[in-house]
């Protein structure tokens, strides 16, 4: 008669298995998660915050960018392991260290962009799907193409914070604004152009070998155009609080106020970006930046305070 074992289950794999599921998350880079709090800009400004079931659908909009960004993050690091490797920072990743295999990361990528275009399709509708796939086709057009020709790389990075601020206002059944939209593109822009101003300096003479279009850029042109587009988006910013449209919807002009967070923000992370040992990735400098993330929150709750009509002392 066959005799069942008793024995202890071999718990020799749970290490491996861990060590995979942390490698997994490493790659999907959850600190960039942060990039789709843009996506709930129309819930603040569409003066839907007090309405449950649009929160809801806002919160669901920017974890489905959060699983389709992922998903993507892991197919650029599959396309730029080479390049990854000649990056100080970069070469750490699980993919480019080889710690990861490409057969796990695209089942992965697979799993992600499942979870994410479900959810767009059954609860939040084709729009929002449509503008998933938007992005999709935008970053893949990055990854694959336009991320090796000058300026328009910058602009395809901008175009996907666009999508993610047209998303959240879809998905809560409001118009976004269009100098809100602007002001996205202005802003992610500046951020995409500080950052090459960083790999430049930050990796020197081999910029060109980590990333093509390096080679095309100089740290002159950067600072100009950092300049331009600090400017504008803060010209833009102020210019959206007292237009008439804005004022009529809200039945104040105090916005213009908030401006001041604006200002404060884009410059000490400019100043910040004068440090290379900060590193060039925004994501990374506002969590670690306290003053910076408490600007952030501080114009968020300054803007919620006037939106929804809570009295400030204010002439």
């Amino acid at each position: 008669m066959e005799q069942i074992s008793l024995a202890a289950p071999d718990r020799a794999a749970e290490p491996i298995l861990k060590n995979r599921l942390q490698l997994i998350v490493a790659a999907m880079r959850p600190y960039q998660w942060t990039k789709n709090l843009f996506v709930l800009g129309p819930l603040l400004f569409g003066m839907r915050l007090g309405d449950a079931q649009s929160v809801k659908n806002a919160v669901t909009a920017s974890l489905c960018f959060c699983f389709l960004s992922s998903s993507l993050y892991l197919i650029n690091d599959i396309i730029d392991a080479k390049s990854d490797r000649a990056h100080p920072e970069k070469r750490n990743r699980p993919i480019a260290s080889g710690a990861l295999s490409i057969g796990l990361a695209l089942c992965v990528v697979v799993l992600l962009m499942a979870i994410a275009y479900s959810s767009a399709a059954f609860l939040l509708g084709p729009r929002f799907l449509s503008l998933a796939l938007v992005y999709t086709v935008i970053t893949l057009t990055y990854c694959l193409t336009l991320k090796r020709a000058i300026v328009l790389d910058g602009m395809l990075i901008a175009g996907g914070f666009v999508v993610r601020v047209v998303g959240g206002a879809v998905a809560i059944g409001v118009e976004p604004s269009h100098w809100l939209i602007v002001c996205a593109f202005l802003l992610a822009l500046f951020l995409a152009f500080t950052k090459r101003r960083q790999e430049l300096l930050m990796l020197s003479d081999q910029a060109s070998q980590h990333r093509q279009v390096l080679g095309q850029y100089t740290v002159d042109f950067l600072d100009r155009a950092n300049n331009i587009l600090l400017g504008a988006t803060i010209v833009c910013y102020a210019l959206y609080t007292v237009a008439p449209d804005t004022v009529q919807r809200f039945g104040t002009d105090k916005l213009l106020y908030g401006t001041t967070f604006v200002l404060y923000g884009l410059l000490r992370y400019l100043a910040l970006q004068q440090h290379l040992d900060n590193g060039g990735n925004p994501t990374k400098m506002l969590i670690k930046d306290k003053p910076l993330l408490l600007t952030v929150v501080g114009w968020a709750i300054f803007n919620a305070l006037i939106i929804y009509r809570v009295h400030l002392i204010l002439p």
